[in-house]
């Protein structure tokens, strides 16, 4: 089984197992995999290697969202020098590191988003591109609605922006990818392009 055909099924397996089924060792292909939080994070992470023209499966690296970053040391357990073997890097939230340093991932095996992957992504857009992407998503209008509710009344639009996009289940998925896809190569936030580049030997 090739890296690109193996990873998907390895993914799966990791899902079940999170779920409550056995685990399931990786195929020889799989080397390393990147642990994110969350699906956002995740579809980020992919739209970030295809900005950047870069095959994680292809390499036989995994990108595994965790369902939170509480999760980080029960798949670092499994996954990696004492389960698995696989080499591992993380990406979180600022105030999550704790979570993936308690977990034994190395400093340098941490990419972190200041003070999230929403803010890092809007820092990199700009407000004004921000909004165009919600245009072309058919969510601009409902952004104006939301801006005009008691409680953003006055906030900078920034935090509105970052608000909004997470307040329905899958809005911060869909525009995980969808700001992500926006932005050039040069402009990708360093923790996206850290983690996409990132190649299963760089870790020794």
């Amino acid at each position: 089984m090739t890296p690109s055909s193996s990873i998907p099924v390895f993914e799966a397996a990791v899902a079940a197992w999170a779920g409550g089924a056995g685990p399931v060792p990786p195929p020889a292909s799989v080397g390393a995999a990147v642990l994110v939080e969350g699906a956002s994070d995740r579809a980020a992470v992919l739209a970030a290697a295809r900005v950047l023209d870069r095959d994680l499966a292809g390499d036989g690296v995994a990108v595994l969202p965790m369902g939170g970053a509480m999760s980080v040391r029960r798949y670092v357990g499994l996954l990696g020098a004492s389960g698995s073997g696989l080499r591992l890097r993380g990406l979180c939230d600022a105030g999550e590191v704790r979570f993936f340093e308690r977990a034994g991932l190395a400093a340098e095996a941490i990419a972190v988003c200041r003070p999230d992957l929403e803010g890092e992504l809007i820092q990199a857009l700009g407000v004004a591109g921000v909004e165009e992407i919600l245009a072309d998503e058919g969510d601009l209008r409902l952004f104006r609605m939301f801006q005009q509710q008691p409680a953003q009344r006055g906030r900078p639009t920034a935090h509105q922006l970052h608000r909004f996009l997470g307040t329905t289940s899958g809005r911060k998925e869909q525009y995980g990818r969808a700001l992500t896809a926006a932005l050039t190569a040069d402009a990708l936030p360093e923790p996206l392009r850290a983690v996409a580049l990132w190649r299963r030997s760089d870790l020794g």
